[in-house]
């Protein structure tokens, strides 16, 4: 992102809006720090910790607005409850499994492939003392088990190559429903860039667990709406600060759809979730 896109971003969040100045302040005061540590561990929010770098996108996001993707991390913390499992699918440096597993105490399967993100992922793992909790399994998913090949370099736009990209190295593929064979997951978090339609192709077991309250798709085409829709899921915008489900999006909606299984349990746990106040605002 540019520094223009980057600070219109900061400066607009549900979480920093109120409060812009601040926003750019820790902003900026991360631009410094990072220039002069290789590796800082930073507190998050309500105890958790996350260990960052320079360049971590989406990780970065949570320090300077305390949650990057507001709308889908809010639904995480406002869903899981003890006990719940969490499948995070692209899991990346781990923000998501941190909010499950350590501000939520639910267990999660964390999905990322790149060997380099899979030591960052295990590093955050371990700043929470989530090892009893967390559990990472470094390959991606897909609609056959075997091999793929996965750009390297990109960050969190890291994906399954396509035959112009380069660098590129060769990682595990698996399907989701031969790792998770006897797992009862409450929710699934998928950041696959475009791969989503063969993950859930692999995963027709999952999906149809009567324990899956809700899938988050950064994206959402026609096949992954179908697969989802024969599975129970129909699409939804949530907003955090009312706690409600609606099929038009809210003002403040940074995020992608949300499928979600029409039930009076899912509804009962988004309303009785605690309350969260970060950088001053409450949700």
């Amino acid at each position: 992102m540019s520094l223009s896109s980057t600070l219109a971003f900061v400066t607009s969040h549900p979480l920093s809006r109120h409060r812009p100045m601040a926003a750019v302040a820790r902003f900026a005061g991360w631009q410094l720090r990072s220039r002069l540590a290789g590796e800082i561990v930073v507190d998050w929010i309500d105890g958790a910790k996350l260990v960052v770098r320079r360049g971590m996108t989406g990780a970065t996001g949570n320090i300077y607005c305390g949650l990057h993707e507001f709308v889908e991390m809010a639904f995480v913390l406002h869903v899981l409850r003890p006990g719940d499992l969490l499948l995070d699918i692209g899991a990346n440096i781990g923000s998501y499994t941190v909010l499950a597993s350590r501000l939520c105490g639910a267990r999660t399967i964390a999905f990322e492939p790149d060997p380099g993100t899979v030591s960052a992922l295990k590093k955050n793992i371990a700043a929470n003392g989530l090892e009893g909790l967390a559990r990472v399994e470094e390959c991606a998913l897909g609609d056959r088990n075997g091999e793929i090949q996965f750009t390297v370099g990109l960050d969190t736009v890291n994906r399954v190559a396509e035959g112009t990209d380069l660098p590129s190295r060769t990682v595990a593929v698996r399907r989701l429903d031969d790792v998770c064979r006897d797992e009862n997951p409450a929710l699934i978090k998928m950041d696959v860039e475009g791969f989503e339609d063969q993950v859930l192709t692999g995963a027709e077991r999952v999906l149809a667990k009567p324990s899956l309250l809700a899938v988050q798709s950064e994206f959402g085409g026609p096949i992954l709406i179908q697969t989802l829709s024969r599975h129970g899921f129909e699409p939804r915008y949530y907003d955090p600060f009312t706690r409600a489900l609606s099929v038009g999006p809210v003002g403040h909606n940074l995020a992608e759809l949300i499928f979600v299984r029409d039930s009076a349990e899912l509804i009962g746990r988004l309303t009785s979730a605690p309350q969260r106040t970060i950088h001053g605002v409450t949700f």
